[in-house]
């Protein structure tokens, strides 16, 4: 979930008019929505506060009555990101081969949401810098993408469908890249590319499966 505030949670239980809370809830989407998009256009550093509460009509205090800090926005941002890729395709306990094809669905999904692809590939390469808000998430998001992904190929090699030769952190790694060039090439240009088809041509090369 996102960072909700420990007073908007409490605040029903204190007699707060649900009513109330709804719309509290649904400003904070609509803050969220804005700011990816703000983001996504321009960048982090680019971006300014100002930009996401002119989007929906708000004053720079007004949006930080319900985000403290445009690094806490970041994160939010980042995290909604996330979750919606988990539930929309029910990966979140997917191994093996399961997990490999939700890896396919999840290119898939990406075509639908050009502007969150979009925001991903300019603040991943903006988190490269040390000093960026959002370094350590992406190393974070990184280290455990690696480790998945890698995991469910050791699982398919354990199961006899891992082509031979093919060391599964190596074919990990190279569908990470694939996946992130795939999505730059995209931007620039839908009609070049077929993501889902290029991730299915290339699992089809490291395991002995059809996708």
């Amino acid at each position: 979930m996102t960072d909700t505030p420990a007073a908007l949670v409490e605040a029903p239980r204190r007699g707060r008019p649900r009513g109330s809370y709804a719309k509290t809830e649904a400003r904070r989407q609509e803050i969220l929505t804005a700011a990816f998009q703000v983001f996504a256009a321009s960048g982090y550093r680019a971006g300014s506060l100002k930009d996401v509460a002119d989007k929906v009509g708000l004053t720079q205090a007004g949006l930080l009555h319900h985000f403290p800090s445009k690094e806490a926005l970041l994160e939010a941002v980042l995290t909604l990101r996330d979750e919606e890729s988990v539930d929309r395709l029910g990966t979140a306990d997917a191994k093996g081969m399961d997990l490999l094809r939700g890896m396919v669905e999840l290119t898939r999904y990406n075509t639908t949401i050009p502007g969150l692809v979009s925001l991903y590939c300019v603040l991943s390469a903006e988190a490269t810098d040390p000093e960026h808000p959002a370094h350590q998430y992406f190393l974070r998001r990184y280290t455990w993408v690696r480790d998945t992904i890698s995991g469910a190929f050791a699982e398919v090699g354990r199961q006899g469908r891992l082509r031979p030769g093919v060391a599964p952190l190596a074919a990990t790694r190279q569908l990470i890249a694939l996946m992130d060039g795939l999505q730059v090439q995209w931007l620039l240009d839908n009609t070049s590319v077929d993501m889902p088809a290029e991730v299915v041509g290339f699992l089809e090369v490291v395991t002995t499966e059809k996708f």
